[in-house]
């Protein structure tokens, strides 16, 4: 079952995150009225050498990552990371897991 629910970007960061905090990116907080989530955009930051996956892999998702984030911040009308906290979003979710957010650019 689908839900959208108003928030607000709680808290934004630029560095170590994700998983384990063994994750290089941008984490974000988002929470509303009775509801909180995390979401983070990047990549491991560290290849152990039997991973399944290549620096150029690595570098990809990095620079996608980065782009989301310029987007976002665009969006957002802010030109720096910190700013975008507290700025509203809609964020949606499927069976209670987040499956994606935006910016609320109409009340902006």
């Amino acid at each position: 079952m689908e839900s959208k629910e108003l928030g607000k970007i709680a808290k934004v960061r630029f560095g170590f995150g994700g998983y384990q905090d063994a994750q290089f990116g941008v984490g974000f907080e988002l929470g509303g009225k009775g509801w909180g989530v995390s979401d983070f955009w990047g990549m491991w930051a560290t290849r152990s050498s039997n991973c399944e996956w290549t620096e150029q892999d690595q570098n990809a998702e990095w620079g996608s990552a980065l782009r989301q984030l310029i987007a976002l911040m665009q969006e957002a009308k802010v030109t720096d990371v910190a700013k975008l906290q507290g700025v509203p979003v809609e964020a949606v979710f499927v069976d209670r897991g987040l499956v994606s957010w935006r910016v609320l650019t109409e009340v902006l």
